[in-house]
């Protein structure tokens, strides 16, 4: 059985460091009601946070609802597991389900308007706790953030990972010199998964584990595209540089946007010119594999946009974040828009009963006009909401407000019409409520010289 399973915590005492994290996750759970923000747990893989979950989980008896965001990240899917089990009782006779979200920062716009915006409205309606689980903070949309309550979990120090590996060498029978442990604990950085499946490759099927047997189960060391573009301005040896091209997941296409969107990093403007011709240059080989098939010439693309421009930038540096391409940004938003709009004509195909091909070609410009000139007036009867009201009068701001204005103006007639309704349905509750009018004569006493029948 693998290890890192069979060695999970079961509780949260059982769980290695970041003891604040955990006492704080512990406090929430104890007396949880509705009225807290879930849970959002973040920072570098293996550091607990999902085994912390889990631990929580079993200590306060409750079931575990998972859905990784990753595989069902869409609107519908998450509404099917995860907003269904957050407002429906346990069938296992725990207390509460715990419903926990791992990989929250993969979520991306998809059907139906994405998955973050089902969360948001998942979280609004849950009657169970629930618990986010995410590596990069940033990577998280501002609308999760808003609502969710964030737990860092930092990465292990050495010392605190070798105990636990002590402890599963004691457990498996296993003899484990201390430079062994100090060695893996070292290489793991902080990762504890990683920590314990290294001790695992290392020591299974042996009695006694030196440390000359810890190098065949060192970590993936392979490089990020994070550390490769640092590495470029940076002003690393050429070797290098190649290699971790081949060691980074992304393709030379991917590599070379990364890079077209750190050139703000460059010194001055004549490097950056100069790191725009390697581009170029680099994106006609790249060009050229795709049509011709042929994928050796990707060393050639990589080659040309790494050296050259490591060469212009000389080794100044990065003295700032390295963030993703900006296009992508523009991209995102752009594929947004289409959502919106492919489900605005539906919407609107629905209610005026007009194909969606024939209203998005003839009647969508006409409509617009009319949204225009008066925009709360088809909020009302189109339901529209800030971003579909914005196809029409391209104005964001003066969209959400008027949509604001207008939810605002219907709560007010609602909350009227139910102050209308009390009055006279408590009169008519009076009149229930009255004797009839000849009550008062079948308890007087009968007239004189009359009997009665009780």
């Amino acid at each position: 059985m693998d290890w890192v399973e069979k060695y999970r915590p079961q509780h949260l005492q059982d769980v290695v460091g970041n003891s604040g994290a955990v006492r704080q996750m512990y406090e929430w759970a104890r007396d949880w009601s509705r009225q807290k923000k879930p849970l959002l747990l973040y920072g570098k893989p293996g550091t607990g946070k999902t085994s912390s979950a889990y631990a929580l989980a079993n200590d306060m008896h409750w079931e575990v609802v998972e859905l990784n965001a990753s595989d069902q990240r869409t609107k519908a899917a998450l509404e099917k597991v995860a907003g269904s089990g957050s407002t429906t009782a346990s069938l296992s006779g725990a207390s509460r389900k715990l419903i926990l979200l791992d990989e929250a920062d993969n979520l991306h716009g998809q059907a139906d308007r994405g998955g973050a915006k089902a969360i948001v409205e998942i979280i609004a309606a849950s009657m169970q706790p629930i618990i986010l689980i995410a590596n990069d903070y940033y990577a998280l949309t501002k609308e999760l953030k808003a609502v969710t309550e964030p737990v860092q979990f930092r990465a292990l120090q050495a010392r605190s990972i070798v105990p636990r590996l002590r402890h599963i060498c004691a457990a498996e029978g296993v003899a484990c010199d201390p430079a062994a442990l100090d060695a893996i604990a070292e290489r793991a950085d902080g990762d504890m998964r990683a920590a314990v499946n290294m001790l695992y490759a290392a020591a299974v099927g042996r009695e006694h584990l030196a440390a000359g047997d810890v190098h065949t189960s060192a970590k993936d060391e392979r490089s990020t595209i994070f550390e490769l573009v640092g590495s470029v301005y940076k002003g690393k040896r050429d070797a290098d540089l190649l290699r971790m091209a081949v060691e980074v997941e992304d393709t030379p296409d991917t590599v070379e946007q990364w890079l077209e969107g750190s050139l703000s990093h460059m010194p001055d403007f004549a490097s950056r010119a100069r790191g725009y011709a390697c581009l170029a240059r680099a994106d006609e080989y790249i060009g050229r594999t795709y049509r011709r098939q042929y994928y050796t010439l990707w060393r050639y693309a990589s080659a040309v946009m790494l050296l050259g421009l490591a060469d212009a930038a000389g080794g100044h540096g990065v003295h700032d974040r390295i963030m993703p391409p900006s296009r992508w940004q523009k991209m995102g938003a752009s594929k947004k828009q289409k959502t919106i709009r492919a489900g605005l004509s539906r919407k609107l195909s629905e209610m005026t009963h007009i194909p969606e091909d024939a209203l998005r070609e003839d009647f969508f410009t006409a409509i617009s006009i009319l949204v225009e000139q008066d925009p709360a007036r088809y909020v009302r009867e189109f339901e529209l909401d800030a971003d579909e009201l914005n196809l029409f009068i391209h104005d964001k701001a003066r969209a959400a407000k008027i949509v604001k204005e207008v939810a605002k103006e219907e709560k007010a007639k609602e909350k009227k019409a139910a102050a209308k309704e009390k009055p006279a349905t408590k009169a008519k509750k009076s009149q229930d409520d009255a004797p009839p009018a000849d009550a008062g004569e079948s308890r007087r006493d009968p007239p004189p010289g009359q009997a009665t029948l009780f």
